[in-house]
């Protein structure tokens, strides 16, 4: 897939398909990762391992606890456990500590997806990771307790 492809298929993405598509992406980097892993390619097992960890930094950066409330501590806590079993996979290059994160993102990352079908989801969204049209969505105000119906889904 060439970056124009993929930067036309998220055009119009929602704020949650965008957070899915970094998802995406940090499954598609561990998967490399483990490939150089197996092959002994050190770099290149470096260069995927730092753009898995750039990724979980990115998105733990964007919760806002004020708002997700215990959702929002949730993700921080995955996200902070995949960043370490992420460097020690990389560090023991081994393929079952890559797969078990593997697994562990996918688990997370298919919650997202249920959750792109939710419209509600969106609104609680850090507005950086709303898409322009998503920013200027009337209602945007979500109560705590609707952050903890649509929160449970991101657990699963």
């Amino acid at each position: 897939m060439n970056g124009g492809y993929q930067e036309q298929a998220l055009a119009g993405a929602t704020g949650v398909e965008l957070v899915v598509a970094l998802y995406d992406a940090a499954i598609r980097f561990l998967y490399r990762a483990m490939a150089c892993a197996a092959e002994g390619d050190v770099r290149g097992r470096r260069v995927a391992v730092k753009k898995v960890v750039d990724i979980l930094m990115y998105l733990q950066a964007r919760l806002r606890p004020d708002v997700g409330g215990a959702p929002a501590s949730a993700l921080s806590d995955f996200y902070a456990a995949m960043f370490t079993l992420t460097l020690e996979a990389s560090h023991s290059g081994s393929a079952e500590q890559f797969q078990e994160v593997i697994a562990n993102v996918l688990n997370v990352r298919d919650a997202w997806v249920v959750a792109a079908r939710d419209p509600e989801v969106g609104k609680i969204l850090p507005r950086e990771l709303r898409t322009r049209e998503e920013r200027f969505v009337p209602g945007g105000a979500v109560s705590l307790n609707d952050c903890e119906a649509v929160g449970s889904r991101w657990l699963a």
